[in-house]
């Protein structure tokens, strides 16, 4: 019987997470501030754990060191490698001694980590097969093959198939040479190409194995905790109802693992799955990562009423394509339980959308989603990514005084980041606009710079519209809804707790609420955080009087 360990690094790099940057969310571990990991359900591995055992009598395990992490109560370890070491050498893992290896790594922010954790593996575990996949290794073979030699192969796209045929065959390490879903080093060496091994029908996939998580850690997931109008931060679970994308937008790579075109679970399968996740796992709220979920908007209709029936909470982490979400679909989703949405509007130029992003949206219709979400008391984050090759200033000040007429509660300010796979980074290869590596880098780092910007220039504008949109003119404190405001703000200081500008609006959300006291503790700390020469210039720039 075949023991796989499945593995997921953190999704942070070593030195982002020793020496955050001042722009990103940070963890606090005896009052020292550290980088934060995302600790999403990694639905891939629980798919493939939960479709090997359904055909084989395979054990398999878990670690994943986001979750490791974010439990430590101290970080005393010289390096990632350190830390992975020393959990996987426990007798725990060294007594289940498995014989398979199987890493999952979807950005490059975990490239270092998947080579620290399989030098580990190899010296801990000599004997077993090591494999990894996930977008990392499914774009990035030749890299890791050239940084590492702790590797026998990696899985190219999605991996039930090409795992199941891993664990059932006799010679596994001459299976991974003849399987062309498997990408070995001799057949890189000659030039082989490699193929996807997907499964057209998803209900073949059996219920996830949720049961290999340790469910309750998930709860510290910050991107959960960060929504401010959920109250209930546990008892969450990150589902897929379908696999692919047909959007071509630039800066996404998706495609490189489930392709483009849609697969789906049948609605009876998605009906029993929740139902299953509510009355035996205690599910209250249902995190969809879809990467499409409105591609049949039918199909969502009928999902959205399940879980109205169901009466548990719709997260869509991944946000939802604007030009489905009429007024018909917004109250379903309301109806539904729906309070918090993402609306991936992306940029704020229809040149950018249009010539750079190949984004399917017209600005026309963003103001009129946001109104209508924020009538039905719907939550509205909106995404925004600046620094993409081709784009402007000007275009970045013509997104700024758009999102000015946008009502929405909160803005997620990001830098676009050239992922492995898109043709973001195929552009700025051929362009030379890479200024650093983009292995490691994630949407609070920047690495391009173009004729008419500088990678520093993004950072800050990034930081400046954040500070702008979200406090200095915070729409629900405009429109006079404090305790939304103050939901936001606060958010903001558990995420970064000298934060200056969200301590004065803290205040001021106070002083309108009539709670004097706490209005007062919070100008004063805002005022002693404003003595900070980085908060200072922050606070000069937007004339905030404190």
């Amino acid at each position: 019987m075949d023991k796989i360990l499945f593995i997921v690094p953190p999704h942070i790099s070593f030195d982002d997470f020793i020496s955050p940057s001042f722009n990103v969310k940070t963890i606090q571990k005896k009052g020292r501030n550290y980088g934060s990991s995302f600790t999403d359900m990694p639905l891939g591995v629980l798919a493939m754990s939960a479709y090997v055992k359904k055909h084989t009598d395979a054990e398999t395990r878990l670690v994943d060191f986001s979750i490791e992490i974010n439990k430590l109560e101290d970080f005393d370890f010289n390096s990632f490698g350190d830390f992975f070491s020393s959990v996987l050498s426990t007798p725990r893992w060294v007594e289940y001694a498995p014989s398979i290896i199987a890493i999952s790594a979807l950005f490059t922010p975990s490239y270092r980590s998947v080579l620290d954790i399989a030098k580990c593996c190899r010296d801990i575990f000599p004997n077993s097969i090591i494999v990894a996949g996930g977008g990392v290794p499914t774009n990035l073979y030749k890299e890791i093959f050239r940084d590492s030699v702790c590797f026998d192969a990696f899985c190219y796209g999605e991996g039930e198939k090409p795992l199941l045929g891993l664990v059932k065959a006799d010679d596994k390490l001459r299976y991974l040479e003849e399987n062309p879903s498997w990408i070995t080093r001799t057949k890189v060496e000659i030039g082989q190409s490699f193929q996807h091994e997907v499964i057209e029908d998803l209900d073949e996939i059996p219920f996830f194995d949720y049961g290999i998580c340790e469910l309750d850690d998930y709860g510290l997931n910050p991107a959960i905790s960060a929504y401010a109008s959920i109250d209930d931060k546990k008892h969450n679970f990150h589902v897929m109802t379908s696999r692919g994308c047909t959007h071509h937008c630039c800066f996404c790579s998706s495609h490189t693992v489930h392709g483009r075109r849609m697969r789906y679970y049948s609605i009876d399968r998605v009906r029993d799955d929740f139902k299953r996740l509510r009355d035996h796992l205690g599910a209250k709220t249902i995190v969809f990562q879809d990467d499409h979920f409105v591609a049949d908007k039918q199909r969502a209709f009928k999902i959205i009423e399940i879980v109205k029936g169901l009466q548990i909470t719709a997260v869509f982490q991944n946000g939802l394509a604007l030009y489905a979400l009429d007024r018909k679909m917004l109250e379903a989703l309301k109806s539904a339980g729906l309070n918090q949405i993402v609306l991936a509007v992306e940029s704020g130029s229809n040149r950018v959308l249009k010539e750079i992003m190949h984004k399917p949206l017209n600005l026309s219709i963003v103001k009129r989603v946001a109104d209508d979400c924020r009538e039905l008391g719907i939550y509205t984050n909106v995404n925004i990514l600046l620094g993409l090759p081709g784009e402007t200033k000007q275009d970045i000040e013509d997104t700024r005084s758009f999102l000015k007429t946008i009502n929405a509660n909160w803005f997620i300010i990001l830098c676009a980041t050239p992922l492995v796979g898109s043709e973001m980074l195929d552009i700025c290869l051929k362009k030379n606009y890479l200024k650093g590596s983009y292995i490691d880098c994630d949407y609070k780092k920047t690495v391009v710079e173009t004729e008419d910007f500088t990678a520093e220039y993004i950072k800050e504008m990034a930081y400046i519209l954040n500070l702008e949109l979200n406090f200095v003119e915070n729409s629900d404190f405009r429109l006079g809804n404090y305790k939304m405001a103050l939901k936001g703000f606060e958010n903001a200081i558990r995420a970064k707790n000298d934060h200056a500008i969200a301590y004065y609006c803290g205040a001021k959300c106070y002083k309108e609420l009539g709670n004097l006291d706490k209005a007062l503790q919070y100008m004063n700390t805002a005022k002693i955080a404003a003595e900070e020469p980085f908060w200072r210039k922050y606070v000069d720039m937007f004339k905030i009087p404190i």
